[in-house]
């Protein structure tokens, strides 16, 4: 059975990772073309780029260990079901907030085990004057890191006293408004943002927002990295109806179950958000 790769060559992915985010960040600064896909989601030119800069690193570091990326086309199955350990990309998560000049787009790595997501690298490239990491390992930590500054461990943060403080709920900008709205008014005294990609699962890593409610489709490639970041940073990210944490390859659809999930602190409160 091949092996996690060591720290010295994760910080090559990650290294890696965010030179691809400086390719993206080119595109981004220019005039490009969008498509639209089967799905009717965009692609632009760097959803490309990232893919095939992403596929080529981790081939290069890792030459034992399939990848699977939200453009590598159909992988069967057959033979995904095989695979106890497999890179997992995004090459750019949030590409209509890429599309709208927003700044809050990411490139999201995940390395699933067993179908659950044990390494995670999430890199913001056109946050804080040249970009914004996120990362995280199963029974190691989580850290953030500002381009020219030092890293930074990182720790979700117990839910308040609502009476006391708001929870800080963050949701997205581009999808499943409404259903948002309906589930914060359910909670107990909160402020909301809204963000795009998987910046919001971030914040929660970090304890700058206590949950994240997603509550449209998702595909296991947008969530995996930043899961394995907040799990890393003591929190969980649920099936926000069965409250079993959300896994990996388990299916021929690549759909997170339920279309909803919830990211917090661990056992948050005793859960109160559960939906029913």
């Amino acid at each position: 059975m091949t092996q996690r790769p060591e720290r010295q060559r994760l910080d090559a992915i990650r290294a890696g990772i965010e030179s691809a985010g400086r390719e993206v960040l080119t595109i981004y600064r220019r005039d490009f073309d969008v498509e639209t896909k089967a799905d009717d989601s965009p692609l632009t030119e760097a959803d490309m780029a990232s893919h095939h800069a992403l596929v080529d690193l981790l081939k290069l570091q890792t030459p034992d260990i399939p990848v699977l990326s939200e453009e590598s086309g159909e992988i069967p199955y057959e033979t995904r079901s095989g695979w106890a350990r497999y890179w997992l990309i995004d090459p750019l998560d949030g590409t209509k907030e890429f599309i709208k000049k927003s700044d809050e787009f990411t490139l999201n790595v995940a390395l699933i085990e067993n179908g659950v997501p044990v390494i995670g690298i999430v890199h913001a490239p056109a946050l804080k004057d040249g970009g914004t990491t996120w990362w995280g390992q199963m029974g190691e930590g989580a850290w953030k890191q500002v381009k020219g500054e030092e890293p930074q461990f990182i720790r979700v943060r117990t839910l308040p006293d609502p009476e006391k403080e708001p929870w800080k709920v963050v949701g997205s900008r581009s999808h499943g408004a409404a259903e948002f709205e309906a589930f914060c008014a359910d909670l107990p005294n909160n402020e909301r943002v809204s963000m795009g990609s998987s910046l919001k699962l971030c914040l929660v890593a970090e304890g700058e927002a206590d949950l994240y409610p997603r509550l449209a489709p998702t595909s296991e490639w947008d969530t995996a990295a930043a899961q394995a970041v907040v799990a890393a940073a003591g929190g969980e990210v649920l099936n926000a109806y069965t409250l079993e944490p959300l896994r990996c390859n388990r299916q021929d659809s690549l759909l997170n179950p339920f279309s909803s999930f919830v990211a917090s602190a661990m056992n948050a409160g005793s859960r109160p958000w559960r939906r029913r």
